[in-house]
């Protein structure tokens, strides 16, 4: 009765290390979401990377990770001192984000923060080479996104759907564009609280009116 247990419990173990690059799966978020997720955001780039050992795991195994050391450009949430340091997993296939080095390419990284100049990234956090954003996106990270971090972002699947709340915004990019998790929203709007507690999609490069805080749908 033993053998049949074993035989099942090696299949399970197997199979659990036949396919790594499952290992980390993200949902898709919208920006604005990344950034009110985040403790720190900045511009930056990477200038050089090594491997290091962060402790060891519960079996006294040795954890590695990956050293970014990086020139911050500009910090657009997150403590006072400058980030030094970025620290990633040694592959995508256990969620980490691979950053080019040589100080060429400039990234939008947000992440959590680790206290004294260092920084956590995975798979899942919004990483983009600045040049890829949009004068929206890069406009919204100043103001506009951090005025709807308390409204709710919710991605509609499929046409017809609804908001459940005044303070919700549906992102219909999904929906509306096959997929497509970088469409017209992501790239051109920000979900915003109005003075009377309701949240709504605003677009524009200029900062929102007055009336539309107050009164305006957008």
């Amino acid at each position: 009765a033993a053998l049949p247990s074993l035989l099942a419990w090696l299949a399970v173990l197997l199979l659990g290390r036949a396919r790594p690059t499952d290992a980390c799966s993200c949902s898709p978020i919208h920006p604005q979401q990344a950034f009110c997720n985040a403790d720190v955001v900045i511009r930056a780039k990477a200038v050089s990377a090594k491997e290091v050992d962060s402790g060891n795991d519960i079996y006294g195994n040795p954890i590695k990770r990956i050293q970014y050391e990086i020139k911050q450009i500009k910090m657009f949430k997150g403590p006072d001192q400058d980030i030094e340091f970025i620290y990633t997993a040694p592959s995508t296939a256990v969620c980490g984000r691979l950053l080019d080095t040589g100080g060429k390419k400039e990234y939008l990284i947000a992440g959590k923060s680790e206290g004294n100049g260092k920084m956590h990234i995975t798979l899942c956090d919004l990483v983009s080479t600045w040049d890829s954003l949009t004068p929206t996106q890069k406009k919204s990270l100043n103001q506009r996104y951090q005025m709807g971090c308390e409204c709710k972002i919710s991605r509609c699947l499929s046409i017809p759907c609804f908001v459940s709340s005044s303070d919700e915004c549906l992102w219909t990019d999904w929906a509306m564009e096959k997929n497509n998790v970088d469409g017209r929203q992501a790239k051109h709007y920000a979900c915003i609280k109005r003075s009377d507690g309701s949240c709504a999609w605003y677009r524009g490069m200029a900062p929102p009116k007055q009336e539309f805080l107050d009164i305006e749908d957008p």
